[in-house]
């Protein structure tokens, strides 16, 4: 079934630029020299620095002062910059994860199996992504994917067979390979119930491992996310331990530990294949009768990441761990957090074309006032750019901290401000936040729904951003909110705490405004405290403004971050 010949990247050689002739003319006499200078030089110094300078067109003709030019020593250091990029040796990538935008996405997942292997390509990675190919991707990318090949595998205790094809799609110098099976993948969203999704992500981890050794393709290093791919570590150091795939080494990332993957051990025992020894205490066994896929995955990984390193240490906690605290703080040896970015592509004030006026930070005090209006044009709420916004954009949940917003809100509705709220879940926030709107009618929009679009609106037109959840691996709401401006109003925890500064009034410093116990009363101080600042003080609120979006929030220091990671784990 595999093939197993290495074919790790390993580390590049430096290319260096043929030798032109510019070189041997320097032997000339000088008069040659001259005469070289007036009549034909500026031709051949162009194709010379060719090499150098790859973004110059080779037909583009040289202007006379181009040997002067050259001859200066800052020319070619400033065309050579990029080359800083690929100061470390290349490294190959293997990302297993369940979700990834723009196929299918559901949550924070979905952006970070997007934008992390198109950052790590600019730091020097060969990166490919494997993905469940669900039925719900659009056909828009299904009909661009290209037929690698198909096998079948074995996968239960029994030693049932399974169909697996391997479809392909290159995109922003990234390879994705989609695991295809109709029994697993051909209905619906990508999750389901446990029922069903046990058996599709035992599957699918052991698939992804034997598509890498079908296509003869072995990374340096094996990331794995969250619980649907927990189980790859597992079955690398079991039942592929003796295949061209076990000099990989693993990672493990947590985006939310809440979710396990935790079923009886019998389920999980017979659709993994995996051995007995596996089901004990010290790895995927849980209480008295259950395995636990994430455990499994965590005692087996070379190194567990988090996406932000509070989050990190939190999770060791009996607060915070679900369960893991424990297991966690033994393995805490390799356990690390490495906070998320937003990707700029898509998160970019000055360049988005959902908003009405698109700003950026030289124009954002005045274009901003303009996004606010046609905000509350669209929404309908009360036209003034003198009322404080606030915005929320979550799923309506207790982990977001909806049940504080909803005991505090009718205090926050006082005449000078607004509440936009955009998002989906439980149904008791649902229905609580359509009464807010009816009962404050120019005051409240609550938008149940997810848009795109609305969305980015709301980051652009709202004055602050709530985000006062109980628990927050990283969050990426508070950094779209800073990069447009938008100052955030956040609880002290995890990824929130590791990005937003608190206000400091005595030396007019921070990001945002911050609270740390869970406490409704806590939350409507920090409103009120944004709000003192925002009437009483503008030219502060202003400033914080500005600094907030001169704050780097994109995914190039994450990705070195992880491209170090790489190179350590993979001596």
């Amino acid at each position: 079934m595999a093939k197993k010949k290495n074919k790790s990247s390993g580390e590049t050689k430096k290319t260096t630029p043929k030798k032109s002739a510019i070189s041997s003319k320097e032997t000339k006499d000088k008069k040659t020299q001259m005469l070289l200078e007036a009549e034909a030089e500026a031709p051949e110094i162009m194709e010379a620095v060719q090499p150098e300078t790859e973004n110059v067109p080779a037909a583009e003709p040289a202007a006379p002062e181009v040997p002067v030019e050259e001859a200066a020593p800052g020319v070619p250091m400033e065309e050579a910059a990029p080359e800083e990029v690929y100061t470390t040796p290349r490294k190959s990538v293997a990302f297993i994860g369940s979700e990834c935008y723009p196929f299918v996405k559901t949550g924070g997942l979905g952006d970070v199996m997007y934008a992390l292997p198109k950052a790590l390509v600019k730091q020097n990675c060969d990166v490919r992504v494997i993905l469940p190919r669900y039925k719900c991707i659009p056909w828009e990318y299904q009909e661009k994917m290209l037929y690698r090949g198909a096998f079948d595998m074995d996968l239960c205790a029994d030693g049932s067979r399974y169909y697996v094809g391997v479809m392909e799609y290159a995109w922003d110098g990234v390879v994705y390979d989609f695991i295809d099976n109709e029994e697993f993948f051909g209905w619906g969203n990508p999750y389901t119930d446990l029922v069903q999704d046990i058996p599709k992500y035992c599957y699918f981890a052991k698939a992804a491992l034997a598509v890498l050794n079908y296509i003869d393709w072995i990374p340096d290093i094996i990331h794995c996310h969250d619980w649907q791919a927990a189980l790859v570590p597992v079955y690398l150091r079991t039942q592929f331990e003796n295949t061209a795939l076990s000099s990989a080494k693993t990672i493990l990332t947590i985006h939310n530990l809440r979710f396990q993957g935790v079923y009886n051990i019998g389920t999980i025992r017979y659709w993994s294949g995996l051995p007995d020894y596996v089901f004990d205490l010290g790895a995927l066994k849980s209480g008295y009768n259950d395995a636990n896929m994430m455990k499994g995955g965590l005692a087996y990984a070379n190194v567990i990441t988090t996406v932000s390193q509070t989050y990190a240490g939190e999770i060791q906690t009996p607060f915070y761990g679900e369960n893991l605290d424990g297991h966690l703080r033994y393995h805490s040896g390799k356990l690390l957090g490495i906070v998320n970015g937003i990707d700029y592509d898509i998160w970019n004030p000055s360049t988005d074309a959902r908003l009405r006026e698109a700003y950026d930070i030289t124009t954002v005090l005045d274009k901003k006032k303009e996004n606010k209006r046609r905000l509350q044009e669209e929404l309908g709420l009360d036209q003034d750019d003198g009322k404080f916004v606030i915005g929320l954009i979550s799923r309506l949940t207790n982990q977001k901290g909806l049940d504080l917003v909803n005991a505090i809100l009718p205090n926050i509705i006082d005449g000078n401000t607004q509440v936009v709220v955009l998002g989906t879940g439980d149904q008791m926030y649902e229905d609580s936040f359509r009464y807010y709107e009816s009962a404050y009618k120019g005051n409240v929009c609550s938008n149940i729904m997810y848009d795109e679009t609305r969305a980015h609106r709301i980051y652009a037109g709202a004055d602050a951003l709530l985000v006062p959840s109980l628990f927050e691996p990283c969050g990426l709401t508070q950094l779209i909110a800073m990069h447009y401006g938008t100052v955030p109003i956040v609880r002290e925890t995890g990824g929130l705490k590791d990005t937003v500064d608190p206000y400091n009034m005595f030396s007019n410093t921070g990001n945002g405004f911050t609270f740390d116990r869970y406490e409704a009363g806590l939350l409507l101080d920090a409103i009120n405290r944004a709000k003192d600042l925002y009437f009483n003080s503008r030219w502060c609120w202003d400033e914080m403004v500005r600094r907030d979006m001169d704050k780097i929030l994109s995914w190039e220091n994450s990705a070195k971050q992880y491209k170090e990671l790489y190179l350590d784990l993979a001596r």
